[in-house]
């Protein structure tokens, strides 16, 4: 089984009868993904696209087995849809939602430690195995099945380099964004933990961004580690101005910290190749994998 979802994941959509919620759930089930319940308090007993919607997280579980979550529950409603998910022994819990304030993020990673709970987000896209399974708002289209892991603090980025390492032929074990923003749950580390471990991951693309050190704790986990599988990445924001915020909240420059430039020195330092333009990665990959042989 590749990390986190595959084609046995029996997922709940958490908000299924909201735009977001109904729109991606079909997107979902088109692609294949085990939707096996909806959850939307006051909606249950009826369906949705033929899969049935509960009242609570629990139900859901009891009736239909189901072992995941994720979730597109409005901001304010965000932290007690995800702690119901968790009380419920879900896992992973994949948090769509963007916008959830940061003591209820903080709450949510508190609640997650205590229940061995993986969240991935929030603010993410979600997680993709091409061709199995995905959670969240992917075109799967751009994705297809190989031995690439893909981590990124940026959705768009994360569609845009998948796409072009899908042009070069390259395929994607399983790719997932970790969140944009300040306090979320799987962290760079947490994933290079996870796909050191894979065998279905032959090699790493890792996309950053400004704001927060999680560039640089992932460059030092790979140095001290020294990581067995050949690691690339690129990181965006070089021209971005201290103070601002560069779409995401967690994408912002404060003081000395969280400048690309700083970013890039570390993972380089560490022996990761890091490319220049998002396009660069499909040639940086192959160069890199083939320096290891």
């Amino acid at each position: 089984m590749p990390i986190l979802v595959g084609k046995e994941t029996r997922a709940i959509v958490q908000g299924i009868t909201g735009n977001q919620g109904s729109f991606h759930a079909r997107l979902m089930l088109e692609y294949g993904t085990k939707i096996v319940a909806g959850v939307t308090p006051g909606k249950g007993g009826t369906k949705l696209q033929d899969v049935p919607v509960y009242d609570t997280v629990a139900t859901a579980k009891d009736e239909t087995n189901a072992d995941s979550s994720v979730i597109f529950v409005p901001s304010p409603y965000a932290k007690e849809a995800a702690m119901e998910a968790m009380d419920a022994a879900l896992n992973p819990v994949v948090i769509i939602t963007e916008g959830i304030p940061a003591r209820d993020e903080m709450v949510i990673m508190r609640y997650a430690r205590e229940h061995s709970t993986v969240i991935v987000g929030p603010n993410t896209p979600g997680v993709i195995t091409p061709g199995q399974s995905k959670l969240g708002i992917m075109p799967g289209n751009v994705f297809r099945p190989g031995s690439v892991g893909l981590a990124s603090r940026s959705g768009t980025l994360t569609y845009e380099i998948a796409a072009s390492l899908t042009h070069a032929g390259i395929g994607q074990s399983t790719c997932l964004g970790i969140g944009g923003d300040p306090i979320v749950g799987l962290s760079f580390v947490d994933v290079l933990k996870m796909f050191r471990e894979d065998s279905g991951t032959e090699s790493l693309v890792l996309i950053g961004e400004i704001g927060g050190t999680a560039e640089e704790d992932a460059a030092k986990y790979i140095a001290d580690t020294r990581y067995p599988k050949p690691v690339v990445a690129y990181v965006a924001g070089k021209a971005a101005p201290p103070g601002k915020r560069m779409g995401h909240a967690g994408a912002i420059i404060t003081g000395s910290e969280g400048t690309a430039d700083n970013k890039i020195r570390s993972l380089v330092a560490a022996g990761v190749r890091v490319a220049e333009i998002p396009s660069g990665i499909p040639e940086l990959l192959v160069r890199k994998v083939q320096a290891v042989r």
